[in-house]
Order: structure tokens, then sequence, then C-alpha cells
């Protein structure tokens, strides 16, 4: 029996347009044990959601084609041969999402406990009255008050955070082996962020559900995750685990990343470093490596050759032509690793 409850290997996604064809995803591989937290993170367009919703088949083909790859769900499942029926099966009881906008992921014509009663009534076959005392357990494990009285208000008579917690409650109600979190708090002050991660992470460990964390913010990373992917122009450049990847980074997009971060040990008058430059167009991806545009480090070979990854550790491994054994020593910048996190 494998250790793993997701294995995707290779996936290509395209999405078909007027102005052609947008090479969304372009062969990722990953996998993801049981109970384990895997976080992955990139800037926006670089494929992250869209590998997720993937993975959950919630992207309408067309305009979405899935090209090529594996998606194999608890050792068993291929997902990318899967029919609309069997989905609906899977999502909501084996898989639960939690998107990043609460406020238009919620059906504002429709009470808490009617959505969250909604999915536990389909895949688990029982009545009305145990449906609303599961949800009123389940709002009650989220940490939100009074859930008796809570269960028949709508969305908008809740705060951000709640709604959040709605959210996660909707998607644990028939206790998934996968939840997939999706920027689970943007648009949440600190404190609510804070709060939601905490709960991330206590759910995590009670029901020993597996998660994929969908981020850009690198705080949420350190203090969820177990292992991290990092996404650029599609693709998969740098994974490893969390210390690996905050502590001994090996990809110069990785550490243009860390270094945009702001750091408690950094000189209050110096400058955050964004990342010069913008992705490629992935209507027509380069042939070569697709951050070389941006990289300061670019070589030749970078420019007309794809890397293929260097395993550094059994966990660790990186994407990059200065991992070559032939390529020219490059430094890591100071400010990046060895206590970044």
């Amino acid at each position: 029996m494998s250790e793993n409850i997701l294995e995707v290997k290779d996936l290509k996604v395209s999405f078909r347009t007027y102005a052609g064809e947008v090479q969304a995803v372009r062969g990722v591989s990953f996998h993801l044990k049981k109970g384990e937290v895997l976080a992955i993170v990139g800037e926006s367009g670089c494929g992250k959601s869209v590998t997720a919703q993937t993975i959950m088949r919630l992207i309408p083909s067309p305009p979405s084609v899935i090209k090529g790859g594996s998606i194999r769900f608890d050792g068993r499942t291929e997902i990318t041969q899967c029919s609309n029926k069997q989905m609906e099966k899977i999502r909501g009881s084996e898989m639960g999402m939690i998107f990043q906008d609460p406020m238009t992921s919620l059906n504002p014509t429709m009470t808490i406990g009617k959505q969250i009663t909604e999915g536990l009534m389909k895949h688990q076959k029982i009545n009305s009255a145990d449906a609303n005392k599961r949800a009123i357990e389940i709002l009650k494990m989220v940490g939100i008050s009074n859930p008796e009285g809570r269960i028949h208000q709508y969305p908008h008579e809740f705060s951000g955070g709640m709604r959040q917690r709605v959210m996660i409650a909707i998607a644990l109600a028939c206790s998934p082996k996968l939840l997939i979190a999706d920027e689970p708090t943007t648009a949440l002050d600190v404190t609510i962020q804070a709060q939601i991660i905490d709960l991330m992470k206590s759910l995590s460990e009670k029901t020993e559900a597996s998660i994929i964390v969908i981020t850009h913010d690198l705080g949420v990373v350190a203090e969820m995750a177990q292992r991290v992917i990092v996404m650029y122009a599609g693709k998969v450049v740098e994974q490893g685990t969390v210390d690996e990847l905050f502590y001994n980074p090996q990809h110069p997009y990785t550490w243009g990343l860390l270094k945009s971060v702001p750091r408690l040990d950094q000189d209050t008058d110096s400058d955050l470093v964004p990342i010069p430059g913008t992705p490629p167009d992935l209507f027509a991806p380069p042939k070569g490596c697709a951050f070389a545009a941006r990289c300061p480090y670019a070589m030749k070979a970078c420019l007309e050759i794809d890397p293929e990854h260097t395993v550094l550790t059994d966990t660790h491994s990186a994407a990059c032509w200065l991992l070559h054994p032939d390529a020219p020593k490059v430094e890591r910048p100071q400010e990046v690793g060895g206590g970044s996190r």
C-alpha cells in the first residue's frame, strides 16, 4: 500500500482561446504523503491554482484540456480518466477544497446550515436531523460560537474570518482524505490570518487529512507546511522540506522570492528587493529556462535548453543550470537562507 495519498506525474494543462493555446501547466510532478501538509508557492499566473483545480477536476473543458500526465489519488483512482459522475462522488466526500474568496464561494441565498448539510446528505446518505447535528458539531470544531443558532443564518451575517471558517467546515464535513486550500488567508487581516492558520494546523492533526496549501505568502508556508513546491511559468523549479527551502534554497527564483519578503533582522531603512521583469508569455513559452530572462545569473545554456531537476537530497531538488558540475560557482545572496525563515 502506497504511503502517498496523491501522485501527480508530468501533468500538462492548456487553455484553448481565440488568441491561441495557453500552456498553463507544463509537466508538473509531485507527491503528497498521507497526513502531510504541502505548500505550492509562486507568483500569480504560475499555475498553482490551475494545478489544484485540475486535481479536483473543477476547470470546465473546454476551454481547458488535460494534454498529458497522471493524477493518481489514494493509490487507486486515476483522476484524469474519471467521468463527471465519478468525480461528483469523490469531490466533497474524499476531496475537499477551500476557495480563496468565501463571499463569492458561499451561496448568498442559502443558510450556512443548508450549505453544510447538502454535502452530508448527498455523500453520507443521512437524514436531515443527523446532518444538522453533524453541521453543528463541525461549526463548533472550526471555532464558531453558538452554532445551533448560526446554522440558520446567511453568509452576509458573518464576518470575513467567520465565512472562511464556514468554508473550512463545508470542506471538512464529510471527513475528506485530501483538503486543498487555495489562498486560504487572502483578504483577511493579520490577526484573522493567524487564527485560520492555527485552525487548519490543528484540524490537520486531529483529522489526519492531507493538505495542499496554495499561496504566495511565505509566512503561511513557514507556519503550516512540511514540504514546499516552488512553481514558475507552469513548472516546478524547486521542491524540498520547509527548512531546505528557507535555509538552503538553490534556485535563483526561490532566492528572489525570499529576498522580496521583509525580515525582522533587516535594517528598517533598507528596501525590499522585487524580482525584476515579468513572467514569460505562456502562449509561446521560451525553449530554455523560463526564468532566464529575469535571472541575473543566466548563461547561454539557460536560454537554449530547459534544465532537468538536480537531486540535492532525498527530499530536495531544483531545476537550474547553476547546479551543473561544469557551471561557474555562484554565491547565494547573503540575505537569503541561513535564518530567513
